[in-house]
């Protein structure tokens, strides 16, 4: 695969204010001990500092910054890297508050601030010129003509890297230099900053930086000066931020100096969330674009081992369950919010067609317990919607406990409650066709699928016997998976689980348990989300369940894995195989990429099932519908993803 992995960083060193050359030797100091990063950036006028007030139109220390940044990109000791400094450079007839751009030994290019600030405790304008009107200029630096001007970006070809900067004041306004820039092309933006420490301010500087790499799908790394600028009337706090598409990666202030924050960046990730959102449009206005070094860690082609060993050794953090948040209050509040969209959806479906009842089949597993669920919070939006609940048995078959499951839960959720077994019916049907009443063993698909028809059969049945809407209880997992009978619990009036994976359901079952203040409910519901996941549509084992789904098509967490990295962030199957191993250290690198053959096939060959799925309201990032997130052609060829895997 290709390596779009690149290590960045934000870089708050020592300083003295005016002593150029202790300043440059602690910047040297700090590069030294980067060698693995790809971009470095330190903060706004880090050569001298930005606190010199007058001193900056002093001709000594003009003169003494552009030879600092000729030592700087000189001394570095890696020639790959991308290093990004900033110093006070004279031009014609005004001096301009830069960002330096240094790699492969030389100054390759500067770029101007454009919005000054002159206000407050600011006074810029005492000093500096904005260099919005500076274009496809040059500048003569040592025996060099550096390229100079607001209308520069530097890209390194191999990596795919293509950087912006913008300087403190830049992400202010509403008009962000960032914005033009990565409309142009860059996928890194480098904030070189000194801004002082407020109370409050640190939350809204993050948020500004969140943001804005939001909105530009891009890195957007931020370093600001630190205490030791002078304090004669404000404190530098070296905050430091690195985000990547809206999460915050890295965050530090007030750190012991001198201080890098350092982070992995997945360049492939930004690129493949501009392709997909078509209003990220290319900018019309013209940009210089300079050649510069910015080294991934490890080759431009890779292996799917050695990618999860560098994700391994850099500790790339990498959720187990991505749509599942890690924290309590954030997975309780997303479970709730969840509940709420889905509820909403069948009641806005429930007043668009006038029909108040329900009918809904219960089988004591999760997905028909969250559907069942969702009923329930809709009749609190329509009060006068009529629960008809059905469990459908089959001697033999369904043990006892998801029979009781399902019996206590409808005692407690639903307005009008049967049961109907299907065993005679299935038996009937199965000899008329010439097949055997019982199971045949594995791959009799005949005998499993013919339960899950006849409940559906019966179901849409009653549903018209009593003038309702058949409510569906299929999950996203088993649509990307197939694991579904076609026309049977593929098939409803209104799917309301349809974009909500496996790993998912059980949590909103398990949240809901808690605050549904019925200890006799609580009791069911967790007694649900302990259950093995099965159909039961093959016989069990004195009464006990005996058919486990996640032996037959995989771990329901693996393979919720390869679907979120697969749809949510455009990755090819070996990059979403090395995150997973990187994942889950106690599997076996074979498991995993196993696990992802196994995903792919399914994925590929069932899609026909996905595209004639009912209606169902989208609830996150990722969905499968026909009509929104998801087309893929029913007869497409898994070979090539299968091949990207060996």
């Amino acid at each position: 695969m290709k390596n779009n992995i690149v290590q960045v960083a934000a870089v708050v060193p020592k300083i003295k204010v005016a002593d150029v050359k202790y300043n440059t030797d602690q910047i040297i100091e700090s590069l030294n001990k980067l060698s693995d990063c790809g971009a470095i950036v330190f903060p706004e006028l880090s050569v001298t500092g930005y606190t010199c007030a007058d001193l900056f139109l002093s001709d000594l220390i003009l003169e003494e910054a552009k030879k600092a940044l000729i030592q700087i990109a000189k001394e570095a000791l890696n020639s790959d890297n991308t290093v990004i400094v900033g110093a006070p450079i004279q031009f014609e007839n005004s001096i301009y508050n830069c960002a330096a751009i240094l790699s492969g030994g030389s100054i390759k290019a500067l770029i101007p601030k454009t919005y000054l600030p002159n206000y407050g405790e600011f006074y810029e304008c005492r000093w500096f010129a904005s260099g919005r009107d500076i274009k496809g200029k040059t500048l003569l630096i040592g025996n060099d003509e550096v390229p100079f001007g607001t209308d520069i970006l530097t890209a390194d070809p191999i990596s795919g890297a293509v950087i912006g900067v913008e300087i403190c004041e830049d992400l202010w306004i509403p008009d962000k230099p960032s914005t033009h820039a990565t409309l142009a092309g860059a996928n890194i933006i480098a904030n070189l900053s000194a801004s002082d420490e407020l109370i409050g301010k640190q939350e809204y500087r993050r948020q500004l930086v969140l943001q804005q790499s939001g909105a530009c799908y891009c890195t957007y790394i931020y370093s600001s000066s630190g205490t030791y600028e002078s304090s004669t009337d404000m404190v530098f706090s070296g905050h430091s931020l690195i985000a990547q598409n809206g999460r915050l990666l890295k965050e530090s202030i007030f750190p012991e100096y001198p201080h890098a924050e350092k982070a992995l960046i997945d360049l492939g990730s930004i690129m493949h969330d501009r392709y997909r959102q078509n209003t990220f449009e290319n900018q019309r206005i013209s940009y210089r674009k300079i050649d510069v070094k910015i080294n991934t860690l490890g080759a431009g082609d890779i292996s799917i081992d050695h990618m999860a060993d560098i994700l391994k050794r850099y500790d790339y953090p990498i959720a187990k369950n991505p749509f599942v948040p890690d924290d309590d209050d954030l997975r309780n509040e997303r479970c709730k919010r969840i509940l709420k969209i889905q509820s909403s959806g069948l009641a806005t479906r429930v007043r668009a067609t006038g029909i108040k009842n329900l009918v809904i089949g219960i089988s004591g597993g999760l997905d028909s317990t969250l559907a069942l669920i969702v009923c329930y919070e809709a009749k609190k939006l329509i009060p006068d919607i009529n629960i008809i609940a059905y469990t459908m048995p089959n001697q033999g078959n369904t043990s006892k406990l998801t029979y009781d499951n399902a019996t206590r839960l409808m005692e407690h959720m639903a307005d009008e409650i049967y049961e109907v077994p299907i065993g005679e019916s299935v038996k009937d049907h199965l000899l008329k066709l010439g097949h055997e009443e019982n199971y045949q063993g594995e791959g009799d698909v005949t005998y499993e699928n013919a339960q899950a028809r006849m409940r559906t059969y019966i179901l849409m049945d009653a549903a018209n016997m009593r003038n309702a809407l058949v409510v569906g209880t299929g999950d996203l997992s088993e649509l990307a998976l197939g694991w579904c009978t076609y026309n049977g619990d593929h098939m409803s009036m209104y799917a309301v689980n349809a974009s909500v994976p496996k790993t998912l359901v059980r949590f909103i079952c398990s949240s809901y348990a808690m605050i549904c203040e019925n200890d006799s409910l609580k009791e069911v519901l967790l007694s649900i989300c302990e259950t093995p996941i099965t159909p039961e549509l093959t016989p069990n084992n004195d009464g006990k369940i005996a058919q486990m789904t996640e032996e037959k098509i995989g771990k329901y967490d693996l393979n919720d894995f390869f679907l979120y990295y697969t749809l949510r962030h455009g990755f090819e199957p070996s990059r979403s195989a090395a995150y997973a191993i990187k994942a889950y250290p106690e599997l076996d690198s074979e498991e995993v990429k196993e696990a992802a053959r196994k995903f792919f096939k399914r994925f590929f060959s069932q899609q026909f099932k996905r595209s004639c799925l009912p209606d169902g309201p989208k609830v996150g990032s990722v969905s499968l519908s026909p009509r929104g997130d998801w087309r893929m052609p029913s007869d497409a060829s898994v070979a090539l993803w299968l091949e990207d895997l060996r």
